[in-house]
């Protein structure tokens, strides 16, 4: 056997449009050109800078979706600690500049352990994803509403604000927010863990659980790791959150719909296996781009949920005729 036959391929670092990511690139390019049309401030680089500052916390907490949805999950809880975090992070600061540099970790750690939770109580006791998150986004409702009494207490500090809400200057583009570079690090840290072992074996969970188990890996751990990463994304969101928009009580709601249908834009496939984590971000931007393109019109914000709601129909459907397609030809 010759060398050229026994080398093995190498993966491209950064995803081809052939793994779905080229439709969702198209309809965002659409929709950016039509703001283009429709908004002034959409003539010159800031207007866009801007659409990703806004976009960036949905953007990033669709890649933790992605993780969880490619798996075979769903995480519901995300919106709710996102509120969680941004409250807990107002006491503990008080704003106080000196404690920014321990309250930060101490998000991530609980945004950390959130997700484990999630994760043990769907893998060692069966119990679906989708009832256990959604339980866990009544407990921080919950938890919230008792420690506030829908009234947040405390203040956010300077420094915890500097990367929500600033940035630094670049030629020709102006202001650049720290958000939208720590995006573009946190999807090239999602790419290149993809494209390493426990990332394929993460999607291959999602794609066939059996085969996984079969070849020693562990599914369990695996889909554990994935809610991790969903918690850990969302402690990131609401750090840019809070510094873009402040505290609130209500900050995160309705974000963990927002995020499936982000995800489920980018044609990454409920039920799992299948889908780019590349793509599952363009989607979240896409979805940013799109409500403000139908707030420039003066379109009735009652639409956007219309429209999360019809991508999501759409989305289980399509997912529900593949998998019927799959079994037909396994059974020819």
């Amino acid at each position: 056997m010759t060398e050229t036959a026994t080398r093995r391929p190498r993966r491209p670092l950064l995803p081809t449009l052939g793994d779905g990511t080229g439709p969702v690139l198209a309809v965002l390019a659409v929709v950016l050109v039509a703001l283009a049309f429709v908004g002034p401030a959409y003539s010159e680089p800031a207007g866009y800078l801007a659409l990703l500052k806004r976009a960036a916390p949905l953007m990033i907490l669709a890649l933790g979706q992605y993780f969880v949805i490619v798996s075979g999950g769903f995480d519901l809880s995300v919106g709710s600690l996102v509120t969680a975090e941004v409250v807990i992070a107002a006491r503990l600061l008080d704003g106080d500049e000196a404690a920014t540099a321990w309250v930060i970790p101490l998000l991530l750690v609980l945004g950390a352990l959130v997700g484990l939770v999630n994760g043990l109580v769907t893998t060692r006791l069966l119990v679906p994803s989708f009832i256990v998150t959604l339980g866990m986004l009544l407990v921080l409702d919950g938890a919230v509403f008792l420690w506030t009494g829908g009234a947040p207490q405390g203040a956010l500090s300077e420094a915890f604000r500097v990367v929500g809400r600033e940035g630094f200057e670049m030629p020709l583009l102006g202001q650049v927010p720290w958000s939208v570079l720590l995006l573009a690090v946190l999807v090239v840290a999602a790419v290149v863990f993809l494209r390493g072992g426990t990332g394929r074996l993460l999607v291959a969970v999602g794609d066939n659980e059996t085969a996984v188990r079969l070849g020693g890996g562990g599914v369990e751990g695996l889909r554990t790791l994935a809610f991790v990463l969903s918690g850990i994304s969302a402690a990131i969101a609401a750090i840019l959150l809070g510094g873009f928009a402040g505290v609130s009580a209500q900050v995160g709601d309705g974000l963990e719909f927002q995020v499936i249908t982000a995800v489920v834009l980018g044609g990454v496939v409920l039920g799992g296996g299948r889908g780019s984590v590349v793509a599952a971000v363009a989607g979240a931007l896409t979805l940013e781009a799109l409500f403000s393109l139908l707030n420039l019109l003066g379109v009735s914000g009652g639409l956007e949920s219309a429209v999360q709601g019809v991508i999501i129909i759409a989305a289980v459907a399509y997912a529900a005729v593949g998998r019927s397609k799959f079994r037909t030809r396994r059974t020819a």
